[in-house]
């Protein structure tokens, strides 16, 4: 048995493609016919890796009697979240907008005309503890749709009007923003276990980014220690899988010991991308070893022949959350010896009775993580691990997180000199180029030789940040080059040349009942985040006024929003700072192309360099060899042989 989910590619739809729901996916064919049958439509978006989707899914959508009313009574469709974010971005506002919170699987009962009048996230087949059961559910809707629907029409044209109503969100980005952040992040701060706020606590480690760099810039201590304490409690905790290597999505307690078990790609990029800097200002080993071994697990586990990276892994196996990562004492002796096995499970608080459902996460909370002694039994334990129960892979390649992992790779080859972290990340820029792009033209997804949807703010923000990061470690043109190509055709397809902004997806783009633009921080930064540093740092590469512009008028863009909530505008803030103080800018100029082969030399993140192949007047060479001009503050020191 199938239905229309049979022919896609989204690893999240094929998993619903033997429903006995006859979903289709988002296209003209389901609206035609729920307008021809005069249906309302059920909208169920969700991911592949997301538990309390499969939840559902199997309480419900693989429950003969649910997919009957379903059937019966509405048009249903599935959206792959991470391949239309579009339609997820909208759905989720509506979804906020009605229930005051969100999540995944984000389920809507909208009219043909695509006009929400109800919404919720996960409903249980039956009603249980104060949440109405679907079924139920569906038979009200379906009353209301037959007895009452003005009223539900109503309420949609109204939810429809109140959402689109617009608003100038255009305030002046200045120093306040940076000292109201620092006081939020200190009163939210953990202290005894890191991170922010109570549980769950998510990664978000452009928090960590901004914490570090604001660190550099004014040396305030505090911001050292919130981050040293949260990056190394993350680690030593169960959020870390200790055993294959790899950050876990969120933490479901307050010390980060028992995670949601699924595993996405972006978070381990930008964790990279914190790890590294931590490193860079602490000089700690520990944290080039951390970025490291991320980095390990993604070339091993979750990187494609062709050099794409994959999305994601599933939390769950054989139908159990955590069971792929679990351990009992009596398994790691059996493996490892008595000896072995029983100082392995000290070390790993591997114990009788366990820290979660009567087996144990792994962990270091009580173990020195600096101890590598037992690192050698882990290739066996991995081994094991694999042949008891398999995970799911969502495999398709997202241009958005590939972004996100060049650019990783990029700072990790920097930080520790090991050109195997450049080579992926330039492999990976070629498979985004040679099947995610048509020109300057990006696709949000490919998978199973199959481009997605016309690309989103966030491919082209992501792609940017790759590009401009594989420019800072080679000192190439051609990536400058992209960048600015790219840039280009943001501004012509993305921009809001009115109100400031740019909306999440462009002009070519299938138009929905809302045109969204995203600003706020979550677990990925948003793409007007993202945006407004890509523009900062072309406007300190390029000598073009037209990035030092752009880049002013996207902070006072977002200068307004930050401002009731700093702390959720991370990347935003991270830009500002880098606008407001300025980087060290080196300019080499080479006496010898037999020099070119060292560059880019080891420098600071926040260092912004320049290669001159041939001198000029303004910059001639020193004594006739290799020359470093450097400048900071509107000042330059005299050149040098030796940077």
């Amino acid at each position: 048995m199938s239905n229309h989910l049979k022919y896609e590619t989204s690893p999240y739809l094929l998993q619903h493609a033997e429903n006995p729901v006859d979903w289709y996916p988002w296209c003209k064919e389901a609206f035609q016919r729920a307008k021809k049958e005069d249906k309302p439509i059920f909208l169920s978006i969700g991911y592949s890796t997301c538990h309390w989707c499969h939840v559902m899914a199997h309480e419900s959508f693989e429950d003969e009697e649910i997919a009957g009313l379903l059937n019966r009574y509405f048009i249903s469709i599935k959206v792959d979240k991470e391949e239309r974010p579009d339609i997820d971005s909208v759905y989720m506002t509506v979804c906020q907008a009605f229930t005051g919170s969100g999540g995944w699987p984000n389920n809507i009962f909208m009219t043909a005309d695509q006009k929400p009048f109800f919404a919720g996230t996960y409903f249980p087949k039956q009603a249980r503890g104060g949440m109405i059961g679907l079924r139920e559910l569906l038979i009200l809707i379906h009353e209301k749709w037959c007895s009452n629907r003005d009223a539900l029409l109503a309420q949609a044209e109204d939810i429809v009007a109140r959402l689109n109503r617009s608003h100038v969100t255009q305030g002046q980005a200045n120093g306040q923003l940076l000292d109201s952040a620092i006081a939020l992040y200190k009163q939210l701060f953990d202290r005894e276990n890191g991170g922010f706020g109570s549980a769950p606590k998510f990664p978000a480690p452009h928090n960590l980014l901004f914490l570090l760099a604001y660190y550099e810039r004014y040396h305030d201590p505090s911001c050292l220690e919130m981050s040293e304490r949260t990056l190394t409690q993350m680690y030593r905790g169960g959020l870390f899988d200790h055993i294959g290597y790899g950050f876990c999505r969120y933490s479901t307690d307050s010390q980060f010991l028992v995670p949601h078990f699924e595993k996405m790609l972006y978070d381990n990029a930008l964790l990279m991308l914190a790890y590294c800097k931590a490193y860079e200002c602490t000089k700690k080993v520990i944290y080039l070893e951390i970025a490291e071994k991320v980095a390990f697990y993604i070339l091993e586990e979750m990187t494609a022949e062709d050099g794409g990276f994959y999305s994601a892994q599933d939390a769950d196996s054989d139908g159990e959350e955590g069971k792929y990562y679990l351990f009992t004492p009596d398994e790691t002796i059996r493996l490892l010896g008595q000896k072995d096995g029983e100082a392995f499970n000290a070390h790993f608080d591997i114990q009788k009775g366990g820290n979660f459902e009567n087996k144990s996460i792994p962990n270091l909370l009580n173990s020195d993580p600096t101890d590598h002694s037992f690192e050698i039994f882990l290739p066996q334990l991995r081994r094991y691990r694999k042949e008891r129960c398999q995970l799911h892979l969502d495999d398709k390649i997202l241009t958005a997180w590939n972004g996100l992992m060049i650019a990783a790779m990029c700072q990790l080859y920097r930080v520790s000199g090991n050109g195997r972290y450049l080579d992926a990340a330039q492999k990976a820029d070629r498979f985004i180029q040679e099947h995610l792009c048509s020109g300057d033209q990006l696709f949000a997804s490919f998978r199973d030789g199959k481009q997605g949807e016309n690309g989103f703010l966030d491919d082209y923000a992501t792609t940017i940040f790759a590009q401009l990061a594989l420019y800072e470690a080679t000192l190439e043109d051609r990536y400058l080059d992209r960048a600015k190509r790219l840039c280009k055709y943001g501004f012509a397809n993305f921009q809001d040349h009115v109100h400031g902004g740019f909306y999440l997806y462009g002009v070519g783009s299938e138009r929905l009942i809302l045109h969204p633009k995203e600003t706020y921080d979550g677990a990925m930064p948003s793409g007007n985040s993202l945006m407004v540093w890509n523009l900062v740092r072309l406007s300190q590469l390029i000598s073009d006024e037209q990035y030092t512009r752009e880049a002013n008028r996207q902070l006072d863009f977002l200068a307004l929003e930050a401002a009731h909530f700093p702390t959720g505008y991370a990347m935003f803030l991270l830009a500002f700072l880098e606008h407001d103080n300025p980087p060290p800018k080196v300019t080499v100029v080479l006496g010898n192309q037999a020099d070119k082969a060292r560059l880019p030399l080891k420098v600071p993140s926040d260092t912004v360099m320049f290669l001159l192949e041939k001198p000029t007047k303004a910059f001639p060479l020193k004594d006739g060899k290799t020359t470093f001009y450097v400048c900071r503050d509107h000042t330059c020191l005299p050149p040098k042989n030796d940077l």
